[in-house]
Order: C-alpha cells, then structure tokens, then sequence
C-alpha cells in the first residue's frame, strides 16, 4: 500500500465534482480528482444529460450576461419569457409537495443565476433550447416552462468544457480510481482509502468533497430503497453510479437525508440498452407523450398526460410506467402533432410502430391488448373538448369530458392519419435519498453535527427532491451546492 496526499480531494468527476473543484482553486486549495470511470466513459450522469439548466431570470437581458452572442435576429424573433425566483420558489415547493428543506431550496434558487454567470466564467458556453423548449407561433420562437438555456454540447460539452478549464488551472483527475473508504478519526475526514488499477493506495487529504452520484446504477439498492420492481428499471446513465459515496459517508456515521424511496425515472426506449449509451446519449427518452395519449398492456389510459408541461410530469411518470403490466407502454400520436414531437424520436435506435389506420397500428402494438385499445381510443376521441383551442406554449384547458383518466390539457382526437406509436419503459435517472448537509455543504453526522473535512454535493445530497422534480434543476443544485461545497472546503483548510 502506497500513500500520497493533496490539500482537497473531490470523490467524482461530473458537474458538481468539477465546481467544487474550481471553487476550491479559488481558495488557492491545491485540488485532485476521482473518476471512478476509465477516460472515454468519464463525466457520470452529466454526460448523458442534455446540458439544460433551470435557474431565475427576469428577461433576455439577463440571458445576454450568460449567451453574449445572441444575435439581433435571435433576440427579436423570440419570446424567452422570463422565470423568476417566486415561480422557481413555487416550483420547487408544488413538485416535492412542500417537504425539501427550506433552506437548500433557498440557496438554490437564490443562487442560480449567480452560478451560472459564475461557470460561464469557467468556459462553460450556454446556448438557448430551440430545439426542446420553444416552439414556433406565428413566426415567433416562444419559451416555455421555466427553461431557456442549455450547455453547448450537452451533458458531453458541458464534460469537455469542465474539463479543458480543469487542465487550464491544473487540477488532476485520476481515472478508473474507485473510493472504497474514508480515512476519518476524532478531528474529523483525513482522506480517502482508493483501489486503482488493482493496487489499493490511501490519498490523505485536508478535505474531502463527495460528488459521485446516487445509488441508481446498483440494482440491490433500487430494490431495496425504492421497492420491488425496481430492479427492472433501465438505468439512463452511468453504470458507475452505485451510491459509493453515499455508504461510506453512512459508514463513519453521517445522517440519510431525504426521500430514499423515491427517483427521478422516465420514460424510456423499451429496448434501450441497461445503462446509458454516451453514443445516444439522453435521446432514448420520450418526452413528447403531452401530445398524445399513453397506453398500458391492457390497452388502457393510466395517467393524465397533459397534467402538466412535460418539464413538470416527465420525471416521475417513469415510476407509473415501471408500475404497468409488463413494465411499459405505448405513446401513441396521430398526423396533427407529428411535426411537434422532439428530437429524440427521430433516432435510429427506437421501438415504433407506424400504421395508415387505427386498426392496423393496434395489430402493432406489441404486448398490448388491441381490441381493449381500440374501445380506448374511441372513448379518449368522444370526450376531446374539441371547441377549446390547442396551443402547445400554454396550459391551453382543451381537456376531456367524462374519462375516469382525464386529460387536462392539450387534448386532440386521434382520428388523423399516418398514425404513430413509440414504446417506453422505466428510465431511472438519479435517486432522491442521500446525505444531510449544511447550508455550507458540510456533511452532518447522525447526532446532528457537521463532521470536520467531509463535505458533499450533487445527486448525493438528500432534502432537496421528494416525489417530483422541476425538470433541469438537477444541474442547477449540483452547480451551487458543488461551488458552496468547494468553497467551504478550501475556506476551511485556509
């Protein structure tokens, strides 16, 4: 066994791992990595996102601080609406049913715009969402839903970015280095016991910032805390996120926090692989269901698809899907809302059904009852309230009548063909349950204290999401809760 140490080391190699560690380096804090992944897999579940980010803004003038390229064309043919710290607030309290803790949800929403002004200063470039959060109206891009701008590139830009700002400040990152314990005595976390390439070496450090990732990459776990069935799932990103940094913390006696029970899961390619593909990255997802109607193994209509935006619904519909016969369903459109369905289901790598009638695509739908479908969609078609107008940009009230699963919003008989069909399963994305923090991201033990040099970020931190999530806020509170973490840690060991 071997020994070597550094001032802070930060467990993870993602987005929040990365902002620790520049928030470290300006403290002057010399900073090493740990990517549990070899170099063409690295990045955790960042790299698989779509880079988008949730955060406060009054208008395009905000935006323009992060986006300074926006051209005259793009700013004056497009409504970016704005989304304030009291929607963010709101937001945030109506998805976990007011139960995340008050004081989390307060740095974050507070906090974002700063943050995100603070990466574009670290070579993160930012981009709007045309593609996924805008739609054309009358000759206009109009936002929706709280979110404007993603990381050019993605999750994989956003990855590249933090890590050409890393070599640039010469923060070290060591691959296929998997934590398997913390080095903790009386004062506190000294470092991180550290298995890499077969060998077993102890890296001491004065802190040491946890940012790897939940426990939804571990099967046992799924089960265990999210319930049966849930080993099932498919899993939309890493393989590496199996809640390492999560036991070693519990194991010298840190508090769980949060809602263990619960996951960010959505819908998901039926026939995606078991963990994510860089290669497709987030497009084995189906988020368009809002605009059509989502069918179970019976045949049958189990939850109302335009509750709400898809920003709003999308993450945990995945867990009402996993709960269906056989695991999946069917979204199904018709010709009128085609042209609105996203990118993602316009790759090679998807299970559809296409048909020129109702009848023959219920014929394709395999693993569904076809007559049962058929009487569904005759049903959903009478009670479309048909004199409502359809707008996609708004919640626009055209709903059903009379469905024991009603449809609130953006209800369209589907009567109109080519007729098309995409089949889903659960994708889970990140666990909620994690590790109790302080508002400077100092990990508190089971006596309700914070415990010297251990300080965690990201998907690891519990009492921020119970139930629900507003979509892109997960990048969000890794990027705050990671540059506090780093902060506090090289504010500490000055």
């Amino acid at each position: 066994m071997s020994e070597t140490e550094t001032e802070i080391l930060i467990v993870g190699a993602g987005n929040a791992a990365f902002c620790a560690a520049f928030a470290a380096r300006e403290q002057g804090a010399g900073v090493v990595m740990l990517e549990r992944a070899p170099i063409d897999e690295r990045g955790g579940n960042s790299a698989f996102t779509a880079g988008i980010m949730r955060f406060a803004y009054e208008g395009v003038e905000d935006l323009l601080e992060v986006v300074p390229d926006l051209s005259e064309d793009e700013i004056n043919n497009t409504d970016f609406g704005s989304y304030t710290e009291d929607q963010f607030f709101d937001d945030m309290a109506r998805m976990t049913e007011y139960r995340a803790d008050p004081d989390l949800v307060e740095l974050l929403v507070r906090r974002s715009f700063d943050t995100i002004k603070w990466m574009h200063g670290h070579g993160v470039r930012f981009v709007p969402i045309f593609g996924r959060q805008a739609f054309l109206i009358d000759g206009k891009f109009k936002f929706w839903g709280g979110l404007a701008l993603e990381s050019s590139g993605g999750g994989p830009g956003l990855i590249e970015a933090h890590h050409r700002e890393a070599e640039r400040q010469g923060i070290d990152v060591l691959y296929e280095a998997r934590a398997v314990s913390l080095i903790s005595g009386d004062d506190g976390v000294k470092g991180v016991r550290v298995k890499k390439a077969g060998h077993t070496v102890d890296i001491m450090a004065k802190a040491v910032v946890l940012a790897s990732g939940g426990f939804e990459a571990n099967a046992e776990w799924r089960t265990r805390y999210l319930g049966p069935g849930w080993d099932l799932a498919k899993v939309r990103g890493t393989r590496f996120n199996t809640g390492d940094g999560i036991r070693m913390a519990l194991d010298i006696g840190a508090s769980p926090c949060g809602n263990w029970s619960g996951c960010h899961a959505v819908g998901w390619d039926l026939n995606a692989p078991e963990f994510g593909d860089l290669a497709v990255g987030d497009l084995f997802q189906k988020h368009s269901y809002p605009f059509g109607i989502m069918v179970n193994a019976r045949g049958e209509r189990f939850v109302d698809e335009g509750a709400d935006f898809r920003n709003y619904t999308y993450a945990k519909y995945g867990r009402m899907i996993l709960e269906q016969p056989s695991q999946l369903a069917w979204q199904i459109f018709d010709a009128k809302v085609i042209d609105l369905l996203r990118d993602e289901y316009r790759i090679r790598q998807i299970t559809k059904a296409k048909a020129d009638t109702i009848e023959e695509l219920a014929s394709k739908l395999e693993g569904v009852d076809a007559r049962r479908f058929l009487e569904t969609v005759s049903e959903f078609n009478a009670a479309v309230q048909a004199d409502i107008p359809f707008n996609p940009n708004v919640k626009d009230g055209r709903g059903t009548e009379g469905l024991e699963v009603p449809k609130s919003n953006w209800a369209n008989t589907i009567d109109t063909p080519p007729f098309e069909a995409y089949a889903v399963t659960c994708g889970v994305t990140f666990t909620f349950g994690g590790l109790r923090i302080t508002t400077g991201a100092q990990v508190i033990d089971t006596d309700g204290h914070p415990m010297p040099g251990l300080y965690a970020a990201g998907e690891l931190v519990g009492g921020l999401f119970y139930f629900n999530y507003p979509g892109g806020t997960g990048l969000m509170s890794g990027s705050v809760f990671g540059r506090i973490a780093g902060d506090s840690a090289g504010a500490a060991i000055r």
